[in-house]
């Protein structure tokens, strides 16, 4: 057995057993986890946070170039995901009987575009303003929670989540070096007669 087949062996046991601790009565939170709009107030605290630590100008550019983030991890996980072209566990003839599965998505699984997305945002919005706040390491808590809820409902292996997040970290610092960029072409401009 080759050292790939142990990895995506080992994978499948792992996510047979993180899946498997699910019950009934925790269903309905994790699928409030893995819903994107669940996350709204997150989203407006981060737009509040934005605007009043960067001003109108700085804070608008900031939402623009995070939209663009968004934009990208999500075409790139996708493209990702159709080049590797593995099943969801919910699809995998050989764990799906084996697991609790609360939604069927018919994509492709690796990697997963709500772990990249998650943690590239975060990432990008605590190195952007844990100067002003104290806490935006708590913004982690987000990518962990949707990843796990990937995981949970039966979208996702693990190893899906984990290379997704690891993705997510790189996309999110290309971007904070992009904002910085940004940032200092703004204040020269802003200096220039």
């Amino acid at each position: 057995m080759s050292f790939l087949e142990k990895i995506i062996r080992f994978d499948k046991e792992l996510m047979v057993q993180l899946n498997t601790l699910g019950t009934e009565s925790w269903d309905q939170f994790w699928l409030l986890a893995t819903n994107q709009l669940s996350w709204i107030p997150l989203y407006l605290l981060i737009f509040y946070l934005i605007f009043k630590s960067l001003g109108w100008k700085k804070g608008l550019a900031l939402v623009i170039l995070t939209a663009a983030l968004v934009t990208f991890s999500d075409q790139f996980t996708v493209f990702l995901k159709n080049g590797f072209g593995r099943l969801r566990p919910n699809n995998d003839p050989t764990v799906n009987t084996m697991i609790r599965i609360l939604k069927n998505n018919k994509s492709f699984s690796f990697v997963s575009g709500h772990a990249t997305t998650s943690m590239a945002v975060s990432l990008l919005m605590h190195l952007t303003l844990r100067k002003k706040f104290s806490f935006t390491w708590l913004f982690f808590i987000w990518p962990l929670l949707f990843a796990y809820s990937r995981i949970y409902i039966g979208v996702h292996f693990p190893m899906d989540v984990i290379a997704g997040a690891l993705l997510g970290m790189g996309i999110g610092y290309l971007f904070y070096r992009l904002s910085l960029s940004m940032f200092a072409y703004m204040d020269r401009k802003a200096k220039q007669p």
